[in-house]
């Protein structure tokens, strides 16, 4: 959401587009010109305030206040805090992990036990911890990056690696387009960061298909899970037998 201090700067640069002077602009609101450069240089203001400057320079507030939200940098990554306020309910989890596929609010409750009302709730609680931006209608804009993902060592990296990864390879990885494959070898350090930029771009492959099949029929989907991965590292008991 955009802050007052936000919508005033734009507010400047609207001032200065109009070519409209402090004193037009007092004269419009009917205040002094020095009460009206004092005001836009403490940056905060009531929004009953910032709407009449709105109309004084024939602009939507809404409308500003959309393209504010539009301008404001993407999150690639959220605070330990804000992860912490994520894996504090299951059901937020889940649904902060369904945004980030860019689900509708109709398909998480056709998908899960979850009521229009509670879905509505945590799309709130999302809101409020900023990975988006709730609009009418129940929609939603994303606030993180392409590139987001979770910290490292952060509180939903450490849930999953807690409750979801023994889960996961406790599966035959033998069924219809399934697969493991582990593969170890010693290769240039050079070398390394091209693997992890093609790891990067499977990903992003696979999240853009993700985007584009949910056009199809629910019945035609089939929900996989994919983890690339891949560090420098040796089995514990491998390395405990090095020379």
């Amino acid at each position: 959401m955009s802050t007052t201090a936000d919508l005033i700067s734009a507010l400047k640069k609207e001032l200065k587009s109009a070519q409209m002077t402090y004193a037009d602009l007092a004269q419009a609101l009917d205040m002094a010109e020095s009460s009206v450069k004092r005001m836009l240089a403490k940056g905060d203001m009531p929004l009953s305030r910032i709407d009449a400057i709105c109309r004084a320079l024939k602009l939507d507030f809404a409308e500003l206040a959309r393209r504010v939200a539009d301008e404001q940098p993407l999150l690639s990554q959220l605070t330990a805090e804000q992860e912490r306020a994520v894996v504090q309910d299951e059901k937020l989890l889940l649904v902060a992990i369904n945004v980030l596929s860019q689900w509708t609010l109709e398909q998480i409750v056709a998908t899960y036990r979850l009521t229009n009302a509670e879905v509505i709730k945590y799309l709130a609680q999302l809101d409020r911890i900023g990975i988006i931006e709730l609009k009418p209608l129940n929609r939603y804009r994303l606030k993180v990056a392409k590139t987001f993902h979770w910290r490292p060592h952060g509180p939903v990296m450490d849930y999953f690696r807690e409750n979801v990864v023994l889960d996961y390879f406790s599966g035959g990885f033998d069924g219809h387009a399934e697969g493991l494959h582990l593969v170890h070898g010693s290769i240039g350090h050079a070398l390394a960061p091209s693997f992890l930029e093609r790891m990067q771009r499977l990903a992003q492959d696979f999240a853009q298909q993700h985007q584009a099949d949910q056009k199809q029929k629910k019945s035609d989907r089939k929900g996989y899970t994919m983890l690339l991965c891949m560090r420098e590292w040796e089995f514990a008991a491998f390395e405990r037998l090095r020379r």
